[in-house]
């Protein structure tokens, strides 16, 4: 997997390499057919001026393509990493759905031999310590979308590992939300790890708490992604959402304005509202798509 990572990375440099020198090449066309026009008189020297204009022409169509195309390689890199993000966390609700089926059995053997030496209240007590387990796990798995489950479940023993407590509010089912599975685990994945990282650097909570709401309208898909930590200084809420914009020591400003993009591609919309009660974010994607004017 880094291997491959370090692959898109250097499709993407590529691309933006690609994209600097046809421009340049541009430029110095143009830069050539000034100098031509302007060095003395037009009279007399039309070939020569037409064979540069037509030289420019056919250089910058040229270059045109291959910066559209650049472009091309650097989006479906992106693409692809959310593609492998998403498969990657299938493929740990894969393991975890496996693992608990392994257990199920065991728990069965483990009930049915007390209830055989009648032991009730303990068989129930007993079934009792595991079901919340399994219905942790349940509860992440109400959505139609694949990978949109097993993020949150990924994200939910995430942030338990870290004694941040994550409750899950799923009204809808999201049946046929136009946005890709693997792009909303984008939105929905930078939204919960900004909530987390927020969390952790509050060293003062003992109370650690994320909620993520999933639900919809006859309009409209909606989320909420809130946490308890420190508030957004209403100035920062204002910048958040600017590419290279980070309030983190070793961030990249990205996140948030790769969220943003996304729902504004399918015509949503993302804000934020912080106080010092708790930070939510609130995100809407229309069900009649809006086509984006950057498309």
């Amino acid at each position: 997997m880094r291997q491959s990572l370090q692959d898109r990375l250097n499709v993407k440099k590529a691309a933006r390499f690609a994209v600097i020198i046809n421009a340049m090449q541009i430029l110095a066309m143009v830069t050539v057919l000034l100098y031509a026009v302007f060095r003395s008189p037009v009279e007399g020297r039309l070939v020569e001026i037409s064979a540069i204009a037509g030289a420019l022409l056919i250089a910058s169509w040229g270059a045109i393509l291959d910066i559209r195309e650049a472009l091309n390689a650097g989006k479906i890199a992106e693409q692809a990493q959310m593609l492998e993000e998403a498969y990657g966390q299938l493929e740990a609700l894969n393991g975890t759905l496996r693992k608990q089926r392994h257990d199920f059995m065991n728990h069965l053997q483990v009930v049915f031999s007390l209830l055989e030496l009648d032991e009730s209240a303990e068989a129930m007590k007993y079934v009792e310590s595991v079901y919340g387990d399994i219905k942790k796990t349940g509860s992440a798995l109400k959505t139609a979308l694949p990978a949109v489950n097993a993020l949150i479940a990924a994200k939910r023993q995430d942030c338990e590992e870290r004694g941040i407590r994550m409750e899950l509010n799923i009204a809808s089912g999201w049946q046929a939300l136009p946005v890709p599975g693997w792009e909303m685990c984008r939105v929905l994945g930078n939204l919960i790890d900004n909530a987390r990282d927020a969390l952790l650097e509050d060293g003062s909570n003992a109370d650690r708490r994320i909620a993520l709401a999933i639900d919809e309208t006859p309009g409209a898909y909606s989320f909420r992604v809130s946490n308890n930590g420190p508030a957004i200084p209403p100035p920062l809420q204002r910048k958040i959402f600017q590419m290279g914009f980070t309030t983190k020591s070793d961030g990249h400003g990205s996140g948030l304005a790769i969220v943003e993009e996304i729902l504004k591609r399918y015509g949503g919309s993302i804000r934020v509202e912080s106080d010092d009660r708790s930070t939510i974010f609130i995100g809407h994607i229309p069900k009649q798509i809006v086509e984006s004017p950057m498309d």
